[in-house]
């Protein structure tokens, strides 16, 4: 059975210390409210972490906590504590809650900004800078497996896996056993590559997937302009669900076809004080995904 989620992103929350950010309990109310039965944790530290609390909250909106994302900068050795630190706090919160997937994420880098959805123009790691931060990825996916934990690599824009090539080099680098995929449909039409060929090459690799969208309009005009990527999300490049480029009629079937049973969660990053209305679009992408059959 396929389960729909959201996550705290959806309600611009990218950062646990950002002061834009909306009030937890809210994203919580606001979830619920809109019709889903699962969210995720958020940036460890956004979301209380004792336990107690947050056990509470989610009992009172019938929320099931669905996994959590490590979204910190794996390429940057100098950086290695506070990524660690924010593996282990984020698995054991995941643990705590009975929670599956933990999504790791190379955060943005400033050396890759300027050229997402550039692949041909994008600058790659020599090959001792590379194999360190594969190291430092299977670190965090080792320390995940030793929790229970079902371990996904997430491409993102303007990380270091970003791109196909780069996503499928890493996927060959570590244990398929150890290392599964969070495929994000939005990251990997951003990035200028095709969702529905990519699922259907590694669709038994797929453990958990986010539902995102994208305005090939403000896709095309944030390229060519190398627009940052918060900017591109302010600008509104992660649209409704069925809105912008992404096939999701095809990606149900591929979904079904494949058997895959487990969460699905909306990701509609925005701008925590722009003029959107979270609830309204987390209400407007349940009701699109169930006239599909999800």
């Amino acid at each position: 059975m396929i389960k729909i989620g959201n996550a705290p992103c959806s309600w611009g929350v990218e950062f646990a210390s950002d002061p834009r950010n909306p009030a937890w309990r809210r994203v919580l109310s606001d979830c619920a409210q809109a019709g889903y039965k699962g969210i995720e944790l958020g940036p460890i530290g956004f979301m209380p972490e004792d336990p107690a609390i947050l056990a509470d909250a989610l009992a009172e909106h019938d929320l099931t906590l669905i996994g959590g994302v490590v979204f910190r900068p794996f390429h940057d050795p100098a950086a290695w504590d506070d990524v660690w630190d924010a593996t282990q706090r984020t698995c054991n919160a995941l643990v705590a809650h009975g929670a599956q997937h933990l999504v790791l994420i190379d955060s943005i880098s400033p050396r890759r900004a300027p050229t997402a959805g550039r692949a041909s123009e994008a600058e790659q790691m020599p090959p001792a800078e590379w194999a360190s931060f594969v190291d430092r990825i299977r670190r965090a996916a080792q320390l995940g497996a030793d929790h229970g934990l079902t371990v996904g690599i997430h491409a993102h824009a303007a990380g270091f896996v970003d791109f196909e090539p780069e996503l499928e080099r890493l996927l060959s680098e570590i244990d398929p056993d150890l290392l599964k995929i969070c495929f994000d449909t939005g990251h990997h039409s951003y990035a200028g590559f095709d969702p529905i060929s990519f699922m259907r090459r590694h669709i038994d690799r797929i453990s958990y997937m986010h539902f995102k969208d994208i305005d090939p309009v403000v896709k095309a005009r944030a390229v060519a302009n190398r627009t940052g990527f918060y900017d591109a999300c302010g600008q509104g490049i992660f649209c409704n669900l069925g809105k912008g480029d992404v096939d999701f009629v095809s990606v149900r079937q591929l979904l079904l076809d494949a058997g895959f049973a487990g969460w699905c969660t909306v990701e509609q990053d925005c701008d925590p004080a722009g003029g959107t209305s979270p609830i309204d679009d987390a209400r407007a992408n349940r009701d699109y995904l169930s006239s599909l059959g999800f």
